[in-house]
């Protein structure tokens, strides 16, 4: 007898191919779920928009790389609401089909990203970068071609996956690699408030007033509220059209973080709340650190 719906495994989409490090994501942090690839990050935005899956695990920043293109500008247009984050340190594996070896490999193709985090280990070896759509994409594909000239850079599960010898181990330049990754639903789920630590992360425009930016963010530190991220960019091609993406830790129902905001929206004529979701232990354990 099929399954209904309600009893079928619950997806969740991942920008890439098997073996990214976006399946790994996913399999840590919901390992019931079963992990769906696609091609694009709007790719995943229209398959949790349409429904053909239940979350998303998106990459939004590296430690090392730094923020992963496009996210920012597709989230606020997606209605599409965070409900969680997860940190992956990443490991990055060279590697290249049976037969090569450190000697015979001249190139070396992987996610822009990961050719960045390993920029040092590249030069070093001499290897010549080639961009490729993702990490584990690059695997498949130097797999497929079964030339000892062509290595890439991806994670263990991808050398699994696509059957190739890992030559070099943990190539990163800098072993605190870390990627930050965002869990979409598309159903708003706000964390409780007094419940553990907590991120709320927006998007805002400030009014056409001198000194607005200023004056907004000034009921952050008068309230005592910590923002952890701010970030400005261009929207519709204007550059005299700045949106911010902001995280800032605590609750919207929190005294100080809702008078932070309230001042917010009096000199804003956007402003968007994202997500109030839980803070990945990852936060506590860096800061101790």
């Amino acid at each position: 007898m099929a399954k209904s719906k309600s009893e079928s495994k619950k997806k969740i989409v991942f920008q890439g191919e098997l073996g990214a490090n976006s399946h790994i994501a996913c399999q840590q942090a919901y390992p019931h779920y079963e992990p769906v690839p696609c091609p694009t990050f709007e790719d995943c935005f229209t398959a949790l928009t349409r429904g053909d899956v239940d979350l998303g695990m998106i990459p939004i920043e590296n430690s090392v790389a730094g923020r992963v293109a496009d996210i920012h500008h597709l989230m606020p247009t997606s209605g599409l609401h965070i409900i969680g984050e997860w940190f992956l340190p990443i490991r990055n594996q060279l590697m290249a089909p049976k037969g090569a070896t450190l000697k015979t490999v001249k190139t070396v193709e992987s996610h822009v990203m990961a050719l960045g985090q390993c920029r040092g280990t590249i030069r070093k070896l001499k290897l010549k970068p080639v961009v490729a759509a993702d990490t584990a994409g690059s695997a498949r594909a130097v797999a497929e071609a079964c030339d000892p000239t062509r290595a890439a850079i991806a994670s263990t599960l991808a050398a699994e996956i696509y059957g190739l010898n890992i030559l070099k181990r943990n190539v990163e330049d800098e072993a605190h690699s870390t990627t930050r990754f965002i869990v979409l639903s598309r159903t708003r789920h706000w964390a409780k408030a007094n419940n553990g630590k907590t991120v709320t992360t927006f998007v805002f425009r400030v009014r056409n007033v001198p000194a607005a930016l200023y004056k907004a963010m000034g009921g952050f530190a008068t309230n005592g509220v910590n923002m952890t991220k701010l970030e400005s960019y261009m929207v519709g091609g204007n550059f005299f059209a700045t949106q911010f993406y902001a995280d800032v830790d605590g609750h919207p129902d929190d005294r100080g973080l809702g008078f932070a905001l309230e001042e917010l929206r009096f000199f804003s004529k956007e402003l968007t709340i994202l997500g109030v979701y839980p803070a990945h232990k990852y936060r506590t354990t860096f800061n101790e650190g």
